[in-house]
């Protein structure tokens, strides 16, 4: 299964939105162009980068990662991507100039175009 950037925002804007401050307790949610397996997928892949703590409820013949909550690196990097225009401008010069869609080089286009308004 190929990773799906949009998709990763798309869980940790979700999670944002949907999520207590506790944490601890699994954020049921799904978009219905996507598979549950999809949605799974990338939620163990946010997970394992750190962005979001998720909870694996996978069984035989069954793949379920639940999301629990934002990390710390999860709101910042949110805080990066939040606008629509700033995030597909900062995937399409990183396909421009890398060919992918790699997490640090999105995130490090995001950083750039801020500092960018700021300056």
């Amino acid at each position: 299964m190929k990773r799906d950037m949009d998709l990763a925002r798309a869980i940790l804007l979700a999670v944002e939105e949907k999520g207590g401050p506790d944490g601890g307790s699994e954020i049921d949610i799904g978009f219905p162009e996507k598979t549950p397996e999809e949605v799974s997928y990338h939620v163990q892949l946010l997970h394992e980068a750190g962005l979001l703590q998720a909870t694996d409820y996978s069984s035989i013949g069954d793949y379920d990662w639940m999301p629990e909550r934002l990390t710390w690196e999860g709101h910042e990097f949110l805080d990066a991507a939040r606008n629509e225009t700033l995030w597909n401008r900062a995937k399409s010069i990183t396909l421009e100039k890398t060919g992918g869609l790699g997490f640090e080089s999105v995130k490090f286009a995001l950083i750039q175009m801020i500092k960018g308004l700021l300056s």
